[in-house]
């Protein structure tokens, strides 16, 4: 007996919208935006460093408040759309204002606020937007369509930063001959490049990806009813064995690897010697193989199972490190840190496709809000760990086998992960 059809067009607009999101998180949280508030808007680069630091650690704080509750809410108020849509205009509205931040310490507090505030709302965002796999993939497709919009997430948020390298901030681009280079407007404009990228690409959801008929209630029912079903999940977290072992094992390597996209410049510089130049070619490559990755590993998901490539995915991450540790040569630490790049997605999207089959039907936002809290609640770990052993033995490679610890945990952990074969009723 076949399943019902395959409604392409929906899986295309819902992943398309990664494609859409992603460009905030590569133009203005990690290359060019957060670059120039703390070198071209704070007095010195370091008080500027620090200061973003900050901001994004209340940004954090207000996620770990936030992500539970407002999925929780969302669940029970009805449709998704909405919500996803105001998160999305948020973040766009918030990313549009950084237009106006001028190379002046005067406009640092501003542009704090506001890179806190999008921070927020494409985190929150991205709780409604997982979620919706429910109603756009089939329970046979999970993993392969978490898999698409994972690596269509990678190529999206790339082309936008490409974009904005060679057309806005790149020598003689046609940007900087328009606006002028004064007040360093080619790279203020990097940021209506990316609200405008994440406003128009996210459009085809909001028409094409359909939601089924949930039974709406006012905002005040669904703030009370939606709070009481998260303490009574709480409640019942030890009760879900399975559940919360995943919630924690999650965050465990899901942190690793924000350690490694954070901090592997870092490393490529002060151990192999790499260039500004040199390190920005290795994003754009990793960024390519991650995208590979996760699309050619989503089959891996939907025939073996989201557990099985979550483990795949750690040991290559491990195998790949304990080689990083090892090597002295600048060629292969290039072959081994690509090759991180390969397992990076296949990770991430198996996740997701792993949450989805843990989570109750009806309570999606509020598991993906769960989700995105346990990231929040340890994301310290990794970056505090890779500091302190690097300062303690004075070498970037102990800091690199912190994280490698990490990875034999959530390997181990998710052994022990029992994953359903179809979603939990």
């Amino acid at each position: 007996m076949s399943g019902p059809p395959v409604n392409r067009r929906a899986i295309a607009a819902w992943c398309g919208y990664d494609w859409a999101i992603s460009a905030f998180n590569t133009v203005i949280g990690t290359f060019v935006f957060s670059v120039y508030v703390a070198k071209g808007v704070a007095t010195d680069e370091v008080s500027g460093t620090a200061a973003w630091g900050q901001a994004m650690s209340f940004a954090g704080l207000a996620l770990l408040l936030l992500s539970p509750a407002l999925g929780a809410v969302a669940d029970r108020a009805g449709p998704r759309k909405p919500w996803l849509a105001a998160m999305t205009g948020i973040c766009v509205a918030a990313t549009l204002s950084l237009w106006w931040v001028r190379p002046d310490p005067a406009d640092l507090w501003f542009a704090l606020v506001m890179a806190g505030i999008a921070t927020v709302a494409f985190e929150l965002a991205g709780v409604f937007y997982n979620a919706m796999l429910a109603e756009v993939a089939p329970p046979s497709m999970l993993g392969r369509v978490s898999g698409w919009g994972w690596g269509v997430g990678y190529f999206g948020g790339l082309a936008c930063l490409v974009t904005a390298l060679f057309a806005f901030i790149g020598d003689n681009s046609p940007i900087a001959a328009w606006l002028g280079t004064d007040n360093q407007e080619p790279v203020r404009a990097t940021a209506v490049l990316a609200a405008a990228w994440c406003a128009v690409f996210a459009v085809p959801l909001f028409i094409w990806v359909p939601e089924p008929a949930f039974e709406r209630r006012p905002l005040g029912q669904a703030m009370r009813e939606g709070l009481a079903m998260l303490a009574d999940t709480l409640r019942r977290a030890r009760a879900q064995k399975y559940l919360l072992r995943f919630l924690i094992d999650s965050a465990c390597y899901r942190d690793c690897i924000n350690t490694i996209t954070a901090d592997g410049g870092l490393y490529a510089a002060g151990t192999f010697g790499m260039t500004f130049e040199e390190i920005i070619v290795f994003a754009i490559f990793l960024n390519i193989l991650a995208g590979v990755g996760a699309v050619g590993f989503s089959w891996i998901d939907d025939r073996r199972g989201a557990r099985f490539t979550i483990v795949l995915s750690l040991i290559g991450l491990s195998v790949c490190g304990v080689a990083l540790l090892l090597v002295d040569s600048k060629l292969w630490f290039w072959v081994f840190a690509l090759g991180l790049g390969v397992f990076f997605g296949p990770a991430q999207a198996a996740g997701r496709s792993l949450m989805l089959k843990l989570s109750p039907p009806g309570q999606e936002a509020e598991m993906f809000g769960l989700y995105g809290f346990a990231g929040r609640a340890v994301g310290f770990f990794g970056p505090a760990a890779f500091g302190l052993a690097t300062a303690a033995f004075a070498s970037q490679r102990a800091g690199l086998a912190t994280v490698l610890v990490f990875f034999a945990v959530g390997i181990a952990l998710m052994l022990s992960v029992k994953e359903p074969k179809a979603r939990l009723g």
